[in-house]
C-alpha cells in the first residue's frame, strides 16, 4: 500500500489525518504533532508525538488481538502512518477509570490517585461542537447514538481492554490511572476497537514515582512532554514479551458487572479528560 494510493484526505481530526487507499475497506492513519486539550481552546505541537502515538498503538493493538479484542489495526507503514480497517466510528467514547483523577476527581471532590472499586466505565457523547457530553445508557439509545446491545459490547470490550492494559503497562512500570476508547463498525457490522491507545489517550504514572508520563504534562503545563511520551514508548518497546500477570476470567463478576451496567454508565465524565483524537 504505497504513499502514492493514499493521497484522498477523508478526515482531519486534532491529532491524525485519515486518507483512501485503493481499497474501499482500507484507509491510511497518519498521526500529527499537533496537541490540543480543553475541547481545543489549548493548542500546541510536541515534537514527535505523532511518531510515539503510532508506535505505541502498532505495538498494542496487534497485542489485544492477540488477547481476544478485535481492533481496526492492520500494519504500520512507516514512522507516522498505520494501514486500518475502514471502519464507522461509534459516536460514543467509552472512558475506563481506575482511578479518580483529573475532572473526575473535582466533580466528586476525592483526591486525585484514589483507587476505584468497581473500576468505573462511562459513556460520552463524542462531539466536540458539544464539549463531550456524559451519557448514560438510556440517554445514548433515546438519541439513536447506539444500540442496547452496542452498548453491552462496549462496555465489555473496554473491560477486556483495560484488564490487559493494566498488566502490560505494570510490567513496563507504568500505572494505568484512566483512558479512552472509541470504537468503529465494520462493512460486516463488527464492533472493533478504533482510533489509538497511547499517551494521548491515558493517564499513564510512574509506578515509583507517581510522575505523570502523559498529556497532563501538555494539559498542566508541567514541561518535558516529549520526553514523557519518549520514556512510554521506550518502555513498552523494553518490556515486550515480558509475562504478564492476568487473571482467569471470574464468570460471576462478569454477570455482576452486567447487572451494574448502567449504574456504571451513570457515572458522568467531561471528556476532554482523558484527551482526544
Amino acid at each position: 500500500m504505497g504513499r502514492d494510493q493514499a493521497r484522498a484526505l477523508l478526515y482531519e481530526g486534532k491529532a491524525k489525518q485519515v486518507f483512501a487507499t485503493d481499497d474501499p475497506e482500507r484507509v491510511i492513519v497518519r498521526y500529527k504533532d499537533d496537541a490540543t486539550a480543553f475541547n481545543a481552546q489549548k493548542r500546541g505541537t510536541v515534537a514527535g508525538k505523532g511518531e510515539v502515538n503510532n508506535a505505541v498503538a502498532a505495538l498494542l493493538y496487534p497485542e489485544l488481538e492477540a488477547f481476544g479484542v478485535p481492533t481496526h489495526f492492520l500494519a504500520r507503514l512507516s514512522e507516522r502512518e498505520q494501514l486500518v480497517r475502514r471502519v464507522r466510528i461509534v459516536p460514543v467514547e467509552v472512558i475506563v477509570r481506575n482511578r479518580a483523577a483529573g475532572t473526575f476527581a473535582s466533580r466528586y471532590g476525592v483526591e486525585e490517585g484514589r483507587p476505584l472499586e468497581p473500576t468505573v466505565i462511562e459513556f460520552c457523547l463524542k462531539s466536540d461542537a458539544l464539549g463531550d457530553p456524559p451519557m448514560n445508557a438510556a440517554t445514548a439509545v433515546a438519541l439513536g447514538h447506539a444500540s442496547e446491545e452496542e452498548l453491552e459490547t462496549l462496555f465489555d470490550l473496554a473491560a477486556e481492554v483495560n484488564d490487559y492494559l493494566l498488566a502490560r503497562f505494570a510490567v513496563a512500570g507504568l500505572d494505568l490511572v484512566d483512558f479512552k476508547l472509541e470504537f468503529g463498525a465494520t462493512g460486516e457490522g463488527e464492533l472493533v476497537l478504533a482510533d489509538e491507545i497511547s499517551p494521548d489517550t491515558c493517564r499513564l504514572w510512574d509506578l515509583e514515582t507517581g510522575e505523570k508520563l502523559d498529556k497532563d504534562r501538555f494539559r498542566r503545563d508541567l514541561g518535558r512532554v516529549e520526553e514523557a511520551y519518549q520514556e512510554v514508548r521506550r518502555r513498552l518497546e523494553d518490556t515486550v514479551g515480558v509475562p504478564l500477570d492476568l487473571d482467569e476470567p471470574d464468570d460471576d463478576a462478569h454477570a455482576h458487572d452486567h447487572r451494574h451496567r448502567d449504574q456504571r454508565g451513570h457515572r458522568h465524565a467531561h471528556e476532554e479528560e482523558p484527551p482526544d483524537a
